[in-house]
Formats: C-alpha cells, sequence, structure tokens
C-alpha cells in the first residue's frame, strides 16, 4: 500500500474525534510587540483581546487525515515522508488556505464555530499571562533551558516533535514558540503596529502575505521570541508550516 493511502487507512471521520481539547484564554489587555527587537514588532502598544479559546495543541497529521478522508482530497506534501507523517506530530505542508478549509471543516463536523487565531490572540495566549517578557517562561534564552539539547539532536534534527512534548505554558498550551511555524488569520504588513486597533486587532486590509507566529524545527535556534512576527504568500507549502485552531466563546 502506498504510504500516503497507508497513513490515511488508520483514521476515520468519527464526530467524537473531531473537536480538539481547547484552553479558554481570558479577555483583558496585554502590551503587544517588542522595542528590542526586529522593527515589525515595534511600538510595543496596548492591546486589548476578547475571550477565546485556543487548541492546547497543534494539528496533528491524525486530526488532518479525518479531514483528508471525509471530503476527499489529496494529503499535503510531506505526508508519505517519514520525517513528517506520524500520529501525532504537527500536520505540515498546509497552506493557508488548506488550513481556513480544515476549519470550515470542522465548525461544520463538530458544531462549534473554528478559525485561524489572530496574531493578537495568539501573542496574548502564548505570554499566558506573563507581562514583557521575551519567552512563556520568561527572559531566559531557549538553549539554557532543561532538555533543550536534547529536543535539538532528537525528532528536531530532521522534522517536528509530536505534538505536547515539552512543557505546556501558564495557560496549558503546548508548543507555542516551537516546533513549526502557525499559520494565523491576518494579512501581514510590515508596519501594521503604528496603526493598529486597540481593541481585538485583525491585520491589514490589504496585502499578499498571511501572519504567521512561532518557531520552527529547522531554524538554528529552535524556539521563537512571543512577539516575533513572520509571513509568506498564502499559497505556499511549507515542511515547517503547520496551525492550530481557535474558537469564539459561545454569547449565552
Amino acid at each position: 500500500m502506498d504510504p500516503a493511502a497507508e497513513l490515511l487507512s488508520r483514521f476515520r471521520p468519527q464526530e467524537k474525534d473531531c473537536a480538539p481539547a481547547l484552553v479558554r484564554i481570558p479577555a483583558g489587555w496585554f502590551l503587544m510587540g517588542c522595542d528590542s527587537a526586529q522593527d515589525n514588532e515595534k511600538p510595543v502598544h496596548r492591546v486589548w483581546v476578547d475571550e477565546f479559546l485556543l487548541a492546547a495543541r497543534q494539528v496533528t497529521n491524525a486530526d488532518y487525515g479525518r479531514f483528508l478522508l471525509d471530503i476527499a482530497i489529496l494529503p499535503p506534501p510531506f505526508w508519505s515522508d517519514p520525517a513528517f507523517n506520524h500520529a501525532e506530530q504537527p500536520v505540515v505542508g498546509v497552506s493557508w488556505h488548506e488550513a481556513v478549509h480544515y476549519c470550515e471543516w470542522l465548525s461544520t463536523r463538530s458544531g462549534e464555530k473554528f478559525r485561524l487565531p489572530s496574531e493578537a490572540e495568539w501573542e496574548r495566549a502564548a505570554r499566558g499571562g506573563r507581562e514583557g517578557a521575551l519567552y512563556p517562561w520568561g527572559d531566559t534564552p531557549p538553549q539554557s533551558l532543561p532538555g533543550y539539547e536534547e529536543r535539538c539532536a532528537g525528532q528536531w534534527k530532521t522534522g517536528p516533535e509530536r505534538v505536547g512534548w515539552g512543557e505546556a505554558n501558564a495557560y496549558g498550551l503546548y508548543n507555542m514558540c516551537d516546533n513549526v511555524h502557525e499559520w494565523c488569520s491576518d494579512r501581514y504588513a510590515a508596519g501594521y503596529y503604528a496603526g493598529s486597533p486597540e481593541r481585538n486587532p485583525r491585520g491589514a486590509d490589504s496585502g499578499e502575505r498571511r501572519a504567521s507566529r512561532g518557531g520552527s524545527w529547522r531554524h538554528h535556534v529552535k524556539m521563537s521570541r512571543c512577539a516575533a512576527r513572520s509571513s509568506i504568500p498564502p499559497e505556499f507549502k511549507y515542511a515547517d508550516y503547520g496551525f492550530r485552531v481557535a474558537c469564539d466563546v459561545a454569547v449565552v
């Protein structure tokens, strides 16, 4: 059996398997950006984000496999590559458009309204309530963290590790600043912070690139700062790009 077909054969689209474990991110103000880093992270500015739900883990091959089976489309690149196709590794090689399609499918299957997080939501969640720190754990460089070198010499040497490894941040979210870059909903603009809305910013009104956040197994330093921004065109499919889903809190 073809490796891609064999991997798909492990998954069946059952309703109970579709909804991810979600973490409630409280509404509140936080300081977004970093004045000592890249220009696109400046200026540091005060932002309000409404309460929302965010998946505790990145979307896995197992999650994405059920989507592929249900709608009968071809798998993404790297699906058959042993470095990327363990069921609990994050799915990679997914374009921004495909990530949005997955959110739409998940919404239909689950009855909830899933979407990609905005950059502001992602950064608030990554910080875990820790104001002004460079990383979710503080200002200590990632290379000095216990177990960092072992992770780099292990799975991160050739691809992402399985989701949920390592320490969760204060909100209970895993891999927020490592493993794979995560697509966000926003259109990207380098100078967006200079005039972005104070409440629930959603990105630039125009632009060809889509924003992404988080670190990558492929980089020399595998963990990113909470404020670090990145972007690529929405049709690109890279081996270190994945995503996690967000969900609005139902108003009763």
